[in-house]
């Protein structure tokens, strides 16, 4: 039987990144917050916090976080029914793409965030891996480019996120004078998300190439946008990210026959209260394309 005083000493020593922070919290001394997560740590066999360099969790901690999470979720539906059991903001810890939370989802969620009083935990990570820390038991949802389930959890399409490959006109005079070609892909630099990130070898496989092409590593949506608009490469973009730059001519397509449609899935673990069902039903009415 888990111990929710260490649990709880676990969750909040993480949210407020220090031991006397968690003690302030929880109206304990350090030094009380210390000896409850050693006493976790010697009932599970195994650390669950990285101390140096930085205080995170470990596997094993992460996934006991993921479960007081849940438990907090199913005790706000519990709260309902019980008005005088005690109020507590519920906290979601959920992964989602960087191109999600730059363009829809804080319009999306932001009413619905507000009238629940519910506290959001973003982890960002690419469509094609966030369902991995969903199955690790890292997070209680994530939104990400997979339609394969999991066990225990459930799988809603949401809708597709088309992707163009963006650059400035300048860009595309000095680079693609002649359209895309083999030889312009082999030598025109590109903008990549990041290691995971498919799209731009998706693109290039649908024009034939297959072949290696200079490219740089920008891990942040903004500045994806940033860089492409300095002229610095092409890059896969959501059309409704830069729709304002394409009307004013500071972008355009360097193929515009040629887009990338994303679907987007959001998945999530079952049992996990009515609170998360209510946040799949406003996710599932909002409009992408």
């Amino acid at each position: 039987m888990l111990d929710y005083k260490l649990l709880q000493a676990l969750a909040t020593v993480v949210e407020f990144g220090g031991f006397e922070r968690a003690g302030e919290q929880l109206g304990l001394s350090q030094s009380a917050v210390s000896q409850r997560i050693k006493a976790l740590e010697v009932r599970l066999g195994q650390p669950v916090l990285i101390r140096h360099p930085a205080l995170r969790p470990t596997p094993a901690g992460q996934r006991l976080l993921n479960h007081v999470q849940q438990v907090q979720l199913l005790e706000r539906d519990l709260r309902a029914a019980l008005p005088t059991l005690e109020e507590a903001s519920p906290r979601l810890r959920i992964v989602l793409n960087a191109d999600s939370l730059a363009t829809w989802w804080a319009v999306a969620v932001g009413d619905f965030c507000r009238t629940e009083g519910l506290l959001l935990d973003m982890v960002v990570e690419d469509q094609d891996v966030g369902l991995k820390r969903l199955r690790d038991g890292e997070v209680a949802a994530c939104l990400c480019a997979s339609d394969q389930p999991i066990a225990g959890a459930r799988c809603v399409p949401l809708g597709t996120m088309v992707y163009h490959p963006f650059a400035t006109p300048d860009y595309i005079a000095r680079h693609f004078p002649d359209g895309p070609t083999v030889e312009a892909f082999r030598r025109a630099p590109a903008i990549v998300y990041g290691p995971h990130d498919q799209l731009q070898h998706r693109f290039l496989a649908s024009c034939g190439y297959h072949g290696s092409f200079p490219y740089h590593l920008c891990p942040s949506s903004e500045g994806f946008v940033r860089l492409t608009v300095a002229g610095m490469g092409y890059g896969m973009l959501p059309q409704m990210q830069v729709a304002s730059l394409v009307a004013e001519g500071r972008l355009d397509s360097i193929a515009p026959e040629r887009s990338l449609a994303v679907p987007l899935y959001w998945h999530f673990w079952r049992h996990s209260g009515e609170l998360l069902e209510r946040l799949t039903g406003v996710l599932c009415g909002v409009r992408l394309e």
